[in-house]
């Protein structure tokens, strides 16, 4: 929980990021690391988290002054990175931006985030993922929102199709299972 409560927003702003609600943070702390997280870590090694849980005010001064530290606002992020508050339908859910240290070296050489995406896709419950340029980070989401659909959203240009369009939107995937994994198993591949 010490890594999740880690905020640069909270330390350069000198607000504390504590959740209002502690057991509906550790809940939702804990089905995304359960759903998501330790599958992650127990096959491809150690994970690097970001930014994970924000208490509102933090998150509210990260949307300030357009959007200054790339936070969406509260309301958006209820059930997102705002663990301890449900979204509007009530249910819980959790957000950590992470990094796979496994992916660097075929991202580096390759320019290619889209098999870790795509393998998440296939074998992990998320609600969510965003992908972002630098270290190929990326936002992870649970949600305990039955009705919410997977998508995959990203800033990065995809190599396959030289645009940043979703991979996954409304639950529907751009690519078949067969297309998928002969995208992902060339990566599977060069980690040995």
């Amino acid at each position: 929980m010490r890594d999740f409560l880690y905020s640069e927003i909270s330390q350069i702003e000198r607000i504390p990021n504590i959740p209002d609600y502690p057991d509906r943070a550790i809940e939702a702390g804990r089905q995304l690391c359960e759903r998501l997280l330790e599958p992650l870590q127990d096959r491809f090694g150690r994970l690097v988290i970001r930014s994970a849980y924000r208490a509102p005010a933090v998150n509210a001064k990260g949307a300030e002054n357009n959007n200054q530290y790339s936070c969406a606002a509260n309301e958006k992020n209820y059930a997102s990175h705002i663990w301890d508050y449900p979204d509007a339908d009530g249910y819980l859910g959790a957000t950590a931006c992470i990094v796979v240290p496994a992916l660097l070296p075929w991202y580096d050489q390759k320019g290619d985030w889209t098999p870790l995406a795509w393998w998440i896709h296939d074998n992990l419950p998320y609600a969510s993922q965003f992908w972002f340029p630098k270290l190929a980070a990326f936002n992870l989401r649970w949600s305990g929102n039955p009705s919410t659909l997977p998508s995959i959203g990203t800033y990065v240009i995809n190599p396959h199709t030289g645009d940043r369009t979703a991979l996954v939107k409304g639950g529907v995937a751009a690519l078949s299972l067969d297309q998928r994994k002969r995208i992902v198993e060339p990566w599977l591949i060069s980690l040995g």
